[in-house]
């Protein structure tokens, strides 16, 4: 898949794991693409893919929960 497919896939899981809005979603894969989270799977495209997606999810999650908790759908 393409970066951007990617970032759309572990926004998209996002969602689904942990029942976040899409706007919340869409904030934790933006802060952690500017804190450069990321950059890695922009040079090597074999990192982008299902697998990868889940784990990155998760990690995503976890880092950004800690420090500043988003509003969860009702």
């Amino acid at each position: 898949m393409t970066y951007e497919e990617y970032l759309d896939e572990v926004t998209t899981l996002l969602t689904e794991m942990y029942n976040l809005t899409d706007e919340a979603a869409i904030r934790y894969v933006m802060r952690a693409q500017a804190a450069s989270f990321f950059s890695l799977h922009d040079d090597y495209p074999e990192m982008r893919n299902q697998q990868r997606a889940i784990h990155d999810a998760k990690l995503v999650f976890e880092q950004r929960n800690k420090s500043r908790p988003e509003i969860y759908r009702k």
